[in-house]
């Protein structure tokens, strides 16, 4: 009886262990993490560390696993499927959904904030108002982190606003659709996982965008200017579904916010730094990367000013707390 007594105990105690190494497995919560953009963007890069970070501040009890290039669904399409629960979580440029509502487009109200430490101020001012709205949408904001400061690039040398008149204008929220209005454009609404393309086959022949977003496209095959006229930062949220936070016990939930805190540090921290060496290759590409002349600049300016207005008109009293706030 002993061999087999002790055979028995083997069986059990290899069972055992086999549960115990399951276990950890079994109790994975797994998420996906949309987003729209290059896995060699600065953003990317960001988020794939912050997914890192979540996994081993939760012991492996969460894994994130991040898709970028728009695989799971193009930029405007995020939110919305974060909101019902198609995915976890995701990054989106929140100006895009200006058009739901005016707060989601505060950080591109041109010539507002034009440097990192007024766009923190700024997102400081705002944040509690995004959150709340995305709040009542089911979506829990993680964290912010902007673009570099967006540049005039143009096919064409442009020394005041009336040469973009006729131009071929990529638009990419409702801020940029405005300002290509004022100047007597053609806007065309083209999303960065498109807008190689369209660069590429004259759909579009100037835009507003960052010097990231030029590196991003190659944008010196097609575009030979860029001008440094500072017009905003604009800022990717990252959020998650409220529903799927909630299902994760609570010391997951510390490490998520714990490491998507260190991603807001980090990801500030390396868009600034980002922003000469993406505009150092701009200019070794071969492109004309110039300050804006001072008649440019006037007309931006005032063409800021009235679009300025027109945001505070649509935004209510909610914009006009936010703007005080900011400028305290």
């Amino acid at each position: 009886m002993a061999p087999f007594r002790t055979l028995a105990s083997a069986l059990l105690a290899a069972g055992l262990a086999a549960l115990a190494s399951a276990a950890p497995a079994a109790a994975q919560t797994k998420w996906n993490l949309a987003s729209a953009y290059p896995a060699d963007n600065f953003h990317t890069e960001n988020l794939a560390q912050f997914a890192k970070d979540v996994e081993a501040a939760s012991g492996g009890k969460l894994a994130v696993t991040l898709q970028p290039n728009a695989v799971l669904f193009k930029a405007p399409e995020i939110k919305r499927a974060v909101a019902t629960g198609q995915v976890q979580a995701g990054e989106v440029l929140i100006s895009i959904h200006e058009n739901e509502d005016p707060i989601f487009g505060v950080d591109v109200v041109p010539f507002l904030a034009t440097s990192y430490g007024a766009s923190k101020k700024l997102w400081d001012a705002s944040r509690p108002a995004v959150e709340k709205k995305l709040a009542a949408q089911g979506i829990k904001l993680l964290y912010a982190v902007p673009w570099p400061p967006q540049g005039l690039f143009s096919k064409n040398a442009v020394a005041k606003v009336e040469d973009l008149k006729g131009a071929k204008w990529r638009a990419y929220n409702a801020g940029t659709s405005r300002i290509g209005e004022a100047v007597g454009a053609q806007s065309v609404t083209v999303q960065q996982a498109e807008l190689a393309q369209a660069l590429a086959t004259g759909v579009v022949n100037a835009l507003i965008t960052s010097s990231a977003t030029g590196n991003d496209v190659k944008i010196w095959e097609s575009i030979p200017y860029f001008y440094d006229i500072q017009a905003w930062l604009p800022k990717n949220v990252i959020f998650v579904n409220q529903a799927a936070f909630d299902a994760l016990d609570k010391p997951t939930q510390e490490a998520v916010l714990k490491a998507a805190a260190a991603a807001e540090t980090r990801g500030w921290k390396l868009s600034e730094e980002k922003t000469k060496a993406y505009m150092d290759i701009l200019a070794a590409k071969g492109m004309t990367v110039a300050p804006p002349s001072p008649e440019l600049k006037a007309g931006f300016e005032k063409i800021g000013g009235t679009l300025t207005e027109a945001w505070l008109a649509k935004a209510g009293p909610a914009g006009q707390e936010i703007i005080a706030a900011y400028k305290k």
